[in-house]
C-alpha cells in the first residue's frame, strides 16, 4: 500500500515551532534538530501505516477516529485523524499539556 499524504493544520504547525523554539533557546540547535527529525520519522510513519496509532483518546474523548502517535525519545504526541484522502494531523502536544482540553478546544477547526 502506497503512504498517504499528510496534511498539517496550522495548529499542529504551530505547536512543531513553538516546540522547535524552546529546545533551541534551552537546549541547543541540535537538540531542536533532532526534535525535528524525530518527528518528520512520526510523521512518515504516519503516512505509511495510519491505522497504528492508538484510539485511546478517540474513546476517552468521544472523538471516533482520533488517533495518537508518541515521538521518539521526546515528550510529544501527534494527534491525528486519517480522511479518505489525507491524514489530518489535528495538533503535537507535549505529554504533560492538558490534552482533552487541548484537543476539544479544536474540534472542528
Amino acid at each position: 500500500m502506497a503512504a498517504r499524504s499528510v496534511q498539517l493544520r496550522e495548529r499542529a504547525a504551530t505547536d512543531i515551532d513553538r516546540a522547535a523554539d524552546y529546545y533551541r533557546s534551552e537546549a541547543g540547535a541540535d537538540i531542536a534538530l533532532r526534535f525535528i527529525d524525530a518527528i518528520e520519522r512520526a510523521v512518515g510513519q504516519i503516512a505509511r501505516s495510519p491505522q497504528s496509532g492508538s484510539l485511546r483518546f478517540a474513546y476517552e474523548l468521544e472523538i471516533p477516529g482520533l488517533r495518537v502517535r508518541p515521538i521518539a525519545r521526546f515528550p510529544y504526541l501527534v494527534f491525528y485523524v486519517i480522511g479518505e484522502d489525507v491524514v489530518d494531523v489535528w495538533r503535537l502536544l507535549h505529554t504533560k499539556r492538558d490534552i482533552p482540553s487541548a484537543i476539544v478546544g479544536d474540534v472542528g477547526d
